[in-house]
Formats: structure tokens, sequence, C-alpha cells
């Protein structure tokens, strides 16, 4: 059995991304079997999903706690604690990431295990479609290529998947071409099975035990670990607003609309933007009258810092 845990943001196309391998996986012949989590976030919040397959029943359930290779679409997820990107990741593991980095710069500023391997599909997107699209796309080629499958899986399973969201030929048409590019250039490292979690054999992990506090301590508190100001939600943000003062006429409509609060005003009605706490979303750029906000792709190691 194989086993890919993939990592994002809500919106970045994750869990299509898992389906489409998984559905690639059934043209090749193995059973397979592939299951998102997530909670009730908003776009940018981290998100994973799972994808096994095997020649035989899978009879595993749930996360995958030893995958045998990693897809991540966005590199600053490595640096942040509440995602878990690196989290079962052993010097056996294949990992990929979206970046314009290569393997041994990020390898030395995240510290995560593995054989890394990366390619730059959001330049690509940009470079082709002049946005960020066909993500989900681009991670599923990038995963089918990984684990050995051939390309035309590949085009039968964006095909299904895609057209079962509703996008029409033309769309569809431009994922095939974009994971095409991405299945014939990105660099390979091979993929092999790692020890089984759980009933496909080798070492069996024991069951933990949760323990459960009282309803006093248990009920949710806003101020509590991950929550309001511990949480810095700027880790979100693939592209960040920025403002150009000499464009603002003080109309305070970004103020009005931002929906996390992230924008306080000077004195004078200027705008400051909270990067802390901005999770990219772009309303203030779109509702600004005199285009005094522009978008600009976030620097992934700003964010570290």
């Amino acid at each position: 059995m194989i086993r890919v845990r993939f990592h994002g943001r809500g919106g970045q196309g994750a869990k299509t991304a898992s389906r489409i391998l998984g559905t690639a996986a059934f043209k090749e012949g193995f059973t397979a079997q592939d299951s998102p989590i997530y909670g009730a976030e908003r776009r940018g919040a981290p998100v994973a999903a799972f994808t096994r397959f095997s020649r035989g029943p899978i009879l595993e359930r749930g996360l995958i706690a030893s995958p045998d290779l990693v897809v991540v679409a966005d590199e600053t997820l490595l640096s942040d604690p509440a995602a878990r990107v690196c989290e079962g990741v052993t010097d056996a593991t294949a990992v990929f990431v979206n970046t314009t980095r290569a393997p041994e710069e990020l390898r030395k500023e995240s510290g995560c295990p593995g054989r890394l391997t990366t390619l730059d599909l959001t330049g690509l997107a940009l470079a082709k479609l002049g946005k960020v699209g066909a993500l989900s796309a681009m991670l599923g080629a990038v995963a089918v290529r990984l684990v050995g499958f051939g390309v035309e899986s590949l085009r039968a399973a964006i095909a299904e998947e895609l057209g079962s969201l509703g996008l029409s030929p033309s769309v569809i048409e431009q994922n095939h071409t974009l994971a095409a590019e991405c299945f014939q250039t990105v660099p390979v490292i091979p993929v092999s099975e790692a020890a089984a979690e759980g009933t496909g054999g080798g070492t069996v992990a024991s069951l933990w035990t949760p323990a459960y506090d009282p309803p006093t301590r248990g009920a949710p508190r806003i101020a509590a670990c991950a929550n309001a100001p511990q949480r810095k939600t700027g880790d979100w943000r693939v592209f960040r607003p920025v403002l150009e003062p000499e464009k603002c006429n003080g109309c305070t409509l970004c103020f009005v609309y931002c929906p996390e609060a992230a924008i306080t005003l000077t004195e004078n009605d200027r705008p400051v933007i909270d990067y802390d706490h901005c999770k990219g979303c772009m309303l203030c750029v779109e509702e600004c009258p005199t285009k005094a906000l522009k978008i600009e792709r976030e620097p992934a190691i700003a964010k570290s810092e």
C-alpha cells in the first residue's frame, strides 16, 4: 500500500488533488481510498487530504500518520505548527513542495526530513493563466507522476473529477495543459512503501486513550491557545494587499469592509494593515475606489521571520 498526504490551504485544491490521485490509481487497477479533513474554516486555513491505494483491500481508515509521499501546496505551511506537515515524515519519505526554492535551501530553512523535490506551481499558473488557478490539477499531476502512474490515467482522472465539479470543457482543457507540463517537468524522486500503519502489516501502533476535562474546563475560551491574538492567521496568505499611499484619499472603505479587523486607521484616516492577521482575502483591494491597494505575491521568507 502507498499512502499519500496532501497539505494545502482552503481554496488551493488539496482535496480535489487527492481525488485526482485516487481516481488515477483506480484507473491503473488499484483499490483506492481518498478523504479530506478540515473544520468550519475559511479560505486560507490549513487543510489536509489523504489518499491510499493498494492491490488488495484497504482496511485502514482516517488520517495518515506515516506517509510515503507528502504533497505540500504552499511552502509557508512548513512553518505553521497547526498544519503539522512534517509529522510522521522520515528520511525515507518523499516530499514535494510548491516553491521557488531548491530542495537543499528549503530543507536547510525548514528542517523538514525526507527526500525533497520542488517545483513553482504558483509561478507556472501565473505565467500561463495570469492568475492562481489549476492548482488542484497540478498537485494531482505531481502526485501521479511521483507514484509512477501514466499520463493517460492522469488526464482521465482530471476530466472526471473536474467535470463532476461543473467546470466547462475549456477550463478543464486549461487544467490538462498545466497538469501535463507539471507531469513532465517535476524532478522525480522514488516513492516506496513505508512500514504499514495498522492492519496492513509491520509494527502496529498502540491505541491512545484520550483524557476528558470536566465541562467547566473544557468550555471554549476566546483567549485560549490557538485562538484570537495567539493565532497569527497572516500565515494563511498566498498574496498580500499593499498600500500605495500617494493614491489613498482616506475614504476608509478598506477599514469598513475588512472582515478580520486587520486594517486600522491613522489619525489622518490612512489605513495600516496588520499582516500578522490579514488572511489575504483581498476585499480591501476590490472595494478601494482609487486603486491605492495592489496585490503582491507573499514573500515566504518574510513569514517565517
